[in-house]
Order: C-alpha cells, then sequence, then structure tokens
C-alpha cells in the first residue's frame, strides 16, 4: 500500500436538528444533519402533512373538473 495517500480518520459524532447524537467514524469532523433516524417519519411512525404554498388546494382546484 503507498503511504500518505489515505484520509485522516476520525472518531465524530453526527448531530441532528432534533438534538440526536451519534458516535461514529469519519473522515470529516462535527457532521451536522437535519434529520435522523430518531426523528423521521419512517422510524417514528408519525407522518406529518406540510403543505407547502398551497400545493393540495392547488392540486384540486386543477382537477375538481375531473372528479
Amino acid at each position: 500500500m503507498k503511504t500518505d495517500i489515505h484520509p485522516n480518520y476520525h472518531n465524530t459524532k453526527i448531530k441532528c436538528a432534533c438534538g440526536n447524537q451519534i458516535d461514529v467514524g469519519s473522515t470529516k469532523k462535527d457532521i451536522k444533519v437535519e434529520i435522523c433516524s430518531d426523528c423521521h417519519p419512517f422510524f417514528t411512525g408519525k407522518q406529518k402533512l406540510v403543505d407547502t404554498a398551497g400545493r393540495i388546494e392547488r392540486f384540486r382546484k386543477k382537477y375538481a373538473k375531473f372528479g
């Protein structure tokens, strides 16, 4: 193997926006994520419906004549 070509490997923490911290090994330090397995709807079983900019209303209005 060649020497001095591999990146440095660190013990680091992944920090989620919900406050959860996970200890992992990585080539990066201080990893920040917006969503993790503690707050993701697939893992928690809680589904959130977020209506951004009235998408649902625009969809219903557009396809109201078909139903």
